[in-house]
């Protein structure tokens, strides 16, 4: 969901969301948790070209319907030229990055064959296929060198990840000295509304489970908080808002 970050004293908050000509804007943030345990959905990816085909055209629909914070992104990456995105999936968020910022370049660590197809036509269509290589890989032993991108960032893998911690000290590795590490994702204590809201505006409604599943998979603010505490990084914190929670730091 679009977005705005705005800094609070130690944390990062966001307005709340309301109803603007029956759309939903602004809602309470209320603590309500949806699933109390949390139960890994899958360390491999989507893999089969089915279920892929059937992502492309629910990231396709939030890109449509201005649902990815990608204006977020391109406030925070100031002077970022070279960067990293983990899981991109059909690629939507990097590449509206791509097409919003100017002389920047973009590598996609994708564990998908079959995603990285579909990134690479998307690639083509936004007509940056020369700004843009994805590359298969996991994000647990990334096949980069030490200090290689001015930025790493990631929205709605995290919940996916293996070992969270492995790929928080893989994502600072890589980052050069200064830079930024910017992940997003769902979060798992959605309020029961705003759960239903983000269930019924999955589309096409053959994703629906796969969304339940995946708000099943990912973390509450405070599990990730105890993630990083416990991985050793520091300056990292962590932000939420009512559709989701995400992690922002420099090396």
């Amino acid at each position: 969901m679009p977005y705005h970050i705005k800094e609070h004293k130690d944390t990062y908050l966001i307005p709340l969301i309301e109803q603007e000509d029956g759309r939903l804007k602004r809602v309470e943030n209320v603590g309500d948790i949806m699933f109390e345990t949390r139960i890994p959905e899958t360390d491999t990816g989507i893999q089969d070209e089915v279920t892929v085909d059937i992502y492309d055209q629910m990231q396709r629909n939030l890109r449509d319907a201005d649902h990815l914070p990608t204006d977020h992104l391109v406030t925070v990456s100031q002077g970022v030229k070279k960067a990293l995105e983990i899981g991109p999936g059909p690629g939507y968020f990097g590449l509206e990055w791509l097409k919003k910022t100017k002389e920047t370049r973009l590598t996609g660590l994708e564990i998908s064959p079959a995603m990285i197809r579909v990134a690479t036509k998307n690639a083509a269509s936004y007509q940056v296929s020369d700004r843009v290589t994805y590359q298969e890989g996991n994000a647990l032993c990334m096949p980069f060198e030490d200090d290689s991108f001015d930025m790493v960032f990631s929205n709605g893998s995290l919940h996916e990840w293996e070992d969270a911690k492995a790929v928080f000290c893989e994502a600072r590795r890589v980052v050069r000295p200064g830079g930024m590490i910017l992940i997003l994702d769902l979060r798992r204590d959605l309020s029961p509304d705003i759960y239903q809201y983000m269930y019924e505006n999955c589309k096409p409604a053959e994703i629906r489970p796969g969304f339940t599943s995946s708000v099943q998979a990912a973390y509450t603010p405070e599990e990730l908080q105890h993630l990083l505490s416990d991985s050793k990084l520091s300056g990292w914190q962590v932000f939420e808002h009512p559709f989701g929670l995400g992690i922002i730091g420099n090396k």
